[in-house]
């Protein structure tokens, strides 16, 4: 594999610092534009090649069942994640990222549909109304059942697993937990699950899982070799179409593309730059504050944490507030530690106002500080505490860490809109 991937899931690549050089001459709504869909080209390649990256680690693991390539294809699909996640604050306001978002990052996913579970898994039986029925494809295992009887509608035949049958079971009957693809369902066949509550440790999937012959496995059981096939069947092809859906996005923002996304956002002034803020208000405060820190915290529930199989979620909330000072300041490290530099939205309110300016990239600043405080606990080479155990209800030092984060994040919203309002855009 290659070093500069691994190197790359790690804080120290990754550069846990801000920047506000940003070059502030020539600043104007379309060089801010172009300067933005540079940045979400670089992202969304860097993204695609780290994919690419990840499939030949899983076909390694596919073809050489062992430790060593268990243990490489999970720090591939960490070092994936790398790029994507900065990816994520193009995703409100850019209505072709979004709906072609959950096709890679939905989450949390009901795991019982793709793979074997443990005996007293049932996901989807919490929260049920009064009268309301188990939805038992929690439980399908697709792996594991080459015929499934799905509604009373006849069976599903599930004898090739290929991308028509991952896709046709996404969101099965409109359930969002029915993740059948993309990035976490990877993970899941990677760790398996996490049977740790809030206590340290993540899924411990073996590589025993992947062996194609005697010695096959579905966790403690033996297992038909067929079985062993079939889940490595089912991790190609779900690489096979996560690096499929990343291509699609790359050609979005190519410059070099006639009539494709990036043209379109580039030609509508001010309503792009709305698009450029919604992003950052929302995934601060909607999306990373409340759906990804604020509902765990207040369930005390590790299956609503972000990355709950390989206990990344750290990492993974970190990559989102710096893609949000990404785009706030014009500025992207790339993978391979080139830099994509341009005018800023920053540099565009400060000419308005620049005390609002300022205002808000101190507040994000403020926000990545607080939220590397997640990565600093899971960390922390004495007393590790990865995100599952800062939510515990027991914890109250690491539901205070959570706390803080939520809090700044808030305070990024606020003057995000604030700041907007500077520059005429009166209305996220």
């Amino acid at each position: 594999m290659n070093k500069s991937l691994l190197l790359g899931a790690s804080i120290a690549l990754a550069g846990l610092t801000g920047c506000s050089n940003t070059p502030t001459t020539n600043v104007s709504e379309d060089t801010v534009l172009q300067n933005y869909s540079d940045i979400a080209f670089a992202v969304y390649s860097d993204s695609l090649e780290t994919a690419k990256a990840l499939k030949v680690a899983t076909d390694a693991l596919i073809a050489n069942p062992s430790e060593e390539t268990l243990q490489n294809a999970k720090a591939a699909w960490k070092a994936a994640r790398v790029p994507y996640q900065q990816s994520e604050v193009y995703r409100f306001g850019n209505a072709v990222v979004d709906d072609w978002e959950g096709d890679l990052n939905a989450w949390p996913l009901d795991e019982g549909l793709i793979d074997y579970v443990a005996s007293n898994y049932n996901r989807n039986s919490a929260n049920l109304e009064e009268g309301e029925e188990i939805d038992q494809s929690a439980v399908y295992s697709v792996v594991t059942n080459p015929n499934l009887d799905i509604d009373n509608d006849g069976k599903v035949d599930t004898a090739e697993i290929n991308a028509s049958l991952i896709a046709s079971l996404h969101e099965l009957r409109g359930g969002e937990a029915n993740v059948s693809r993309g990035y976490h369902a990877v993970e899941f066949l990677l760790w398996g699950q996490d049977l740790n509550g809030t206590n340290a440790g993540a899924g411990n999937r073996s590589y025993t899982d992947y062996v194609n012959g005697e010695g096959c496995t579905s966790g403690n059981a033996a297992a038909d070799a067929a079985i062993c096939v079939r889940r490595g069947q089912y991790l190609t092809t779900s690489m096979e179409m996560l690096v499929s859906d990343l291509e699609t996005m790359v050609a979005e923002w190519d410059s070099a593309k006639d009539g494709n996304y990036r043209a379109t956002l580039v030609a509508e002034g001010q309503e792009g730059i709305k698009k450029m803020l919604m992003g950052i208000g929302e995934l601060a405060g909607g999306e990373l504050a409340g759906e990804r820190m604020r509902v765990a915290l207040v369930a005390n529930d590790p299956e609503d944490e972000h990355d709950c199989f390989s206990d990344n979620t750290h990492y993974s909330h970190y990559y989102n507030i710096k893609g949000i000072q990404n785009v706030y300041l014009g500025r992207y490290v790339r993978v391979n530690g080139d830099v994509v530099e341009g005018p800023s939205v920053n540099a565009l309110i400060a000419a308005a106002d620049e005390a609002a300016a300022s205002q808000l990239e101190a507040k994000i600043e403020t926000a990545r500080l607080a939220v590397e405080g997640l990565v600093t606990s899971a960390e922390d080479k004495a007393n590790p505490q990865a995100f599952d155990q800062l939510i515990s209800p027991s914890n109250k030092a690491g539901n205070q860490i959570v706390q803080k984060s939520i809090d700044s994040l808030l305070q990024v919203t606020e003057a995000t809109e604030g700041a907007a309002k500077k520059i005429g855009i009166t209305e996220l």
